[in-house]
């Protein structure tokens, strides 16, 4: 039975990864905040592996890291597109910065309460 054209296309989804991988890329060439939140995922990603003693556990230590990362780069998007409108000083321009530097806060949040209840469980 053949697909409907716009069900699967091939192309598209190339280029659809093509995008992420230039958003990716754009991210770690322009953005300090993302390559920092990398590099701590780089080193907490394998420890939330071992200290994990089940699949819950492991998904709920890194994919809290992860939700960082994915966080980070709506809040870089957000300040790029505020940019890109104007760079005078508006008050809606700076809430829409804060608004997403809070988004980032919170998640970083999050990993701190998640990894905290987690490895208090392990070891107290």
């Amino acid at each position: 039975m053949a697909m409907p054209n716009g069900l699967f296309d091939l192309r598209r989804v190339v280029r659809a990864v093509g995008y992420s991988a230039a958003g990716l890329a754009a991210a770690l060439r322009n953005e300090a905040a993302f390559r920092q939140e990398l590099a701590l995922f780089v080193v907490l990603a394998p420890l939330g592996w071992w200290f994990g003693h089940d699949g819950v556990e492991r998904a709920l230590l890194i994919g809290s890291l992860v939700l960082v990362l994915i966080v980070e780069l709506f809040n870089s998007a957000i300040e790029a597109a505020v940019n890109r409108v104007g760079s005078e000083p508006h008050e809606l321009s700076g809430r829409a910065k804060d608004l997403g530097s809070a988004a980032v806060f919170v998640s970083l949040l999050l990993v701190v309460i998640v990894w905290a209840l987690v490895l208090m469980d392990r070891f107290v």
